[in-house]
């Protein structure tokens, strides 16, 4: 169905200097698996690395990427991440190094890397541009080297490929066309699932605390510009030479990334905490996946307490609502007023007062839980600068319109 990343006719990494370009270090670039790349008076250089389909990076080896991706065909989970109807070889894990983290046309892409799956091996393979300005045969390279359905990224579809899109427009008279692709962007789900674990949602506390990676002699990544600029202008490989494994380090993290957000949403990772599994059901939640967050939410409720778990109750309670399994729902939310506190139990409040009001004519029964839900607000409003007036104005609106109600029974009843 589909066709493999490489196409028929690979350009070949090109080892002896042409038209008489002089490259430094060249038998230095060859130990690190790197030879030129020419293209009429220029060239950039290319170095192409091979993995094992066994080999390990924290918890998983790549064939364990593979295993994720069977499992996604016998599903019928539907997600945006899914690769139903893929084959390993369709996904292109990518990220760039630029001279700088802004956008726009003042800021170069030097180093293009990327990983994909070739028969049982991963294949790592970067494009280095030498020296700026020198970007055709940067993209002529990368362009002819690459047949791809389906990028794989960090933060790629805010900054990496818009740079790309934006560098490819300068030289789109001299080189192939971008194509279309599809586009996994696993920041997104990175915030989604560990934004409240975590410190912070970089890639490598991410491959730390989540993934069990621990990378050895690594250069950080906001250095990247100030040694390719000291390359270019004093042409040492060895600084650049450490960034380029800094790039490797990332495309392979993120095969390892996407192969565990696959075990979390596919209920594969059996040491899946509750947290993440509430976290799984809240993102199949945002995507009317109820049936989905049900089970996960109600996995995860067993025997967990706490504040987090207020919140988890409620969006159980509302996925139950949303299915029409109201009799589910009501437990949930006299539960979160009894015990809960802050904007969850206001919400709560305002849930069970409808119930009170529509299902139940319980008109009194709905105007005392409703005035519970006005007496957390004022004590929220006691502890914190940001209040909910919204919910305060639903709350007053329900009891005034309760009381009207009641009168008006009343009266009806007086005329009997």
């Amino acid at each position: 169905m589909y066709e493999s990343y490489l196409t028929q006719e690979e350009p070949k990494d090109q080892v002896e200097p042409k038209q008489n370009i002089e490259i430094p270090h060249l038998e230095k670039w060859a130990s690190f698996d790197t030879s030129p790349y020419f293209l009429d008076n220029e060239y950039c250089l290319i170095r192409k690395k091979r993995y094992p389909i066994h080999t390990k990076r924290g918890k998983y080896t790549f064939n364990d990427f593979k295993t994720a991706v069977s499992a996604w065909q016998k599903t019928n989970i539907e997600h945006p991440l899914s690769t139903k109807g893929f084959q390993p070889t369709d996904l292109f894990f990518f990220d760039t190094e630029t001279t700088g983290l802004g956008g726009g046309v003042g800021n170069t892409i030097f180093l293009l890397g990327y990983a994909y799956f070739e028969n049982d091996e991963v294949v790592v393979k970067q494009h280095l541009l030498p020296e700026p300005g020198g970007e055709i045969p940067l993209y002529d390279s990368f362009l002819k080297s690459i047949d791809y359905t389906t990028l794989v990224t960090y933060n790629g579809k805010a900054f990496d490929w818009p740079q790309v899109k934006t560098r490819h427009t300068l030289v789109r008279e001299h080189v192939p066309k971008l194509p279309q692709f599809g586009h996994f962007d696993l920041l997104h789900a990175s915030r989604r699932l560990w934004k409240g674990e975590l410190e912070s949602v970089k890639l490598s506390i991410v491959e730390k605390e989540i993934l069990g990676i621990e990378r050895e002699d690594d250069v950080p990544g906001f250095l990247a510009p100030m040694i390719y600029f000291d390359f270019v202008e004093t042409k040492n490989v060895d600084g650049i030479m450490k960034i380029m494994e800094h790039n490797e380090d990332d495309v392979l993290s993120l095969i390892a990334l996407y192969t565990h957000i696959s075990f979390q949403l596919l209920g594969l990772d059996r040491e899946q905490s509750k947290t993440e599994q509430i976290q799984v059901g809240k993102w199949f939640s945002s995507l009317n996946q109820s049936k989905q967050a049900i089970k996960l939410y109600e996995q995860a409720l067993d025997n967990f307490d706490g504040k987090e778990s207020w919140q988890a109750k409620y969006d159980l309670a509302m996925q139950y609502k949303k299915q029409k399994q109201i009799e589910h729902s009501l437990p949930l939310w006299k539960e979160i007023i009894d015990e809960g506190r802050g904007i969850v139990k206001v919400k709560s409040t305002i849930e069970l007062a409808k119930y009170l009001e529509h299902k139940r004519k319980s008109f009194q029964d709905a105007i005392n839980v409703a005035r519970e839900g006005l007496y957390e607000l004022k004590r929220i409003k006691k502890i914190s600068n940001t209040f909910p007036e919204n919910l305060q104005e639903d709350l007053q609106k329900r009891i005034g319109r309760l009381q009207e109600k009641i009168q008006k029974k009343s009266y009806n009843s007086s005329l009997d």
